[in-house]
């Protein structure tokens, strides 16, 4: 799903805090075609002396009429994602473009009931988010397995959310890799995602699951490298990078 044709203009409709440092924007895009789980958005803002910055910012949430959301962390030295992430405000106008990519793209209703590897860095989870989302509205929900790696606690995008869903009957599981600094009682010493940290029963390569990685580009080329040494066919594992 691609839509053509150009900018729409986007207001904010909410705003809401994910973690220390990002926060998650609800729009409203009037003519929004709708959108799969894993398609992102061009942002484009324009300064009053007609500057115009524009970048990408992948949907956390499945289609839901003309409502759409991302969330978004400042970069350092940004000229876009600062503003979004500090200064925005609800009733304040942005324009978008999409939705855009069709490779990155997960429809729990079309009726394949393979499980689903998620494996996220950082804001990397922001797609696979939608994909968790999205979930809920297919008839049979396929087996679905998070496993996010973030610096420390603080860091953890959608917690309270991801929480809930995990504890529910059939909800998705949830596994949290921190590389930096781990809550008191871990098991696990803070350190990057491991091959044993991939190899979790229902979702090895011999269960055959669809994998989606989404990360920075070293995290993304790491794991999918540890996935196709644990068996996993390459054709299996869809990646999105950034920066």
């Amino acid at each position: 799903m691609r839509a053509p044709g150009g900018w729409r203009v986007a207001v904010v409709a909410e705003v809401r805090p994910e973690a220390a440092d990002a926060r998650t924007l609800a729009l409203t895009v009037d003519g929004w075609p709708g959108h799969l789980a894993g398609q992102h958005v061009d942002v484009r803002l324009t300064a009053e002396d007609g500057y115009q910055a524009v970048r990408s910012y992948s949907l956390c949430a499945p289609a839901d009429g003309a409502r759409l959301e991302l969330s978004v962390q400042p970069v350092a030295d940004g000229e876009v994602s600062p503003y979004l992430a500090g200064e925005v405000r609800p009733g304040d106008e942005l324009e978008v473009r999409g939705p855009l990519g069709g490779w990155f793209v997960w429809d729990p209703a079309d009726g394949v009931p393979d499980p689903v590897l998620l494996v996220g860095g950082g804001s990397g989870i922001a797609p696979l988010m939608a994909m968790i989302r999205a979930r809920r509205t297919a008839p049979a929900p396929a087996p679905l397995r998070l496993l996010h790696s973030v610096r420390a606690p603080g860091q953890r995008w959608y917690a309270a959310e991801l929480d809930r869903l995990a504890g529910e009957p059939g909800g998705p599981v949830v596994d949290t890799v921190y590389t930096r600094e781990a809550p008191p009682g871990a098991t696990r010493p803070p350190g990057r995602v491991t091959l044993q940290d991939l190899e979790r029963p229902g979702w090895r390569a011999d269960d055959a699951p669809r994998c989606f990685v989404c990360g920075a580009t070293a995290f993304v080329e790491a794991v999918a490298g540890r996935l196709v040494e644990a068996g996993h066919p390459p054709d299996r594992i869809r990646t999105e990078r950034f920066g």
